[in-house]
């Protein structure tokens, strides 16, 4: 395998780009995905090999690991053998959005092996994915951030060091769940202020110079919900396995949490009506269709 190779394993909606990313930038990369049509889309670019096997990524000096959870990679270290397949030496970087706990024992056990496992979670959506704009939250040591800040930032403009092993997850987690509640919240205050009768976009425009402004008002609301496309790239149901994982973190720490977990309960409603494949962005048509009717509502008092 040439040196400064990569692989990279995960070629779904997020992984193909950032494989796109690092061969623009000049890294040679091995892409693997259990789907062969994905790894011929990704193998037409120059300076990316498609390969048929998961073990044919191990050889390269750092390995990336995009996957939907902490269950599948450990499925793909230990179930389907490749994390004895990799050199000693081998950095592993799991830019899933995986649980911290499970995070930091998959790494004290690939230690034994001589592999360094590391985290390096991303934020920005499939938008910065293709821009290469991601924000990248790494856990590892100041060495091996060092070692692997060019190659990330090819995928990302802001690649920062969040703490030890386990950091990345727990700040991306945490992240999710406050993104998930700005979120709710402003699709309450927007379908108020529609069943009132005001001009959604004023409300909007007025919200984003003002203090109540967030991602939800900026951008979710004016590019997916008002047009009704729903299409942000991000399903609902990972935004809820991501919100869980930080309720998880807040209620094992002993904090208060008592809006994550409401928050929580309203997301998970929605994923149980929703299609399995609905678009995070659509709890804002779920909580819409909540609204009675007119002629419905009870009177006050």
């Amino acid at each position: 395998m040439p040196e400064g190779a990569v692989g990279f394993v995960g070629l779904g909606r997020m992984g193909r780009p950032m494989v796109g990313r690092l061969a623009a930038a000049g890294h040679p990369v091995r892409a693997y995905d259990v789907l062969p049509h994905a790894v011929a889309q990704v193998a037409a670019q120059a300076n990316v090999t498609g390969v048929d096997t998961l073990t044919a990524v191990a050889g390269a000096g750092v390995v990336i690991l995009m996957l939907p959870s902490s269950t599948e990679v450990e499925e793909v270290l230990l179930g389907q053998g490749l994390l004895a397949a990799l050199p000693a030496g081998t950095v592993l970087v799991d830019m899933s959005s995986s649980e911290p706990a499970r995070t930091r024992q998959l790494a004290e056990r690939a230690g034994t092996a001589g592999v360094r496992l590391v985290d390096a979670p991303v934020s920005g959506g499939v938008a910065g994915a293709r821009a290469g704009t991601l924000t990248i939250m790494v856990g590892s040591s100041d060495k091996v951030f060092a070692r692997l800040h060019p190659l990330l930032a090819a995928m990302g403009s802001r690649v920062r060091h969040c703490g030890p092993v386990g950091a990345g997850h727990a700040v991306k987690a945490l992240n999710n769940l406050m993104s998930a509640t700005h979120l709710l919240a402003t699709s309450e205050a927007m379908i108020a202020a529609i069943e009132f009768g005001l001009d959604p976009m004023t409300v909007l425009e007025v919200v984003n110079t003002s203090s109540g402004r967030s991602g939800s008002t900026e951008t979710k609301w004016p590019a997916f919900v008002l047009p009704e496309t729903y299409d942000s790239g991000f399903a609902l149901r990972l935004m809820l396995k991501d919100a869980r994982i930080a309720l998880d973190l807040m209620r094992s720490a002993g904090t208060p949490a008592g809006l994550s977990a409401a928050s929580v309960e309203l997301w998970a409603r929605a994923a149980a009506e929703l299609d399995p494949a609905a678009d995070h962005t659509e709890i804002a048509r779920w909580l819409r269709g909540r609204v009675p009717p007119p002629g419905s509502r009870s009177s006050p008092g």
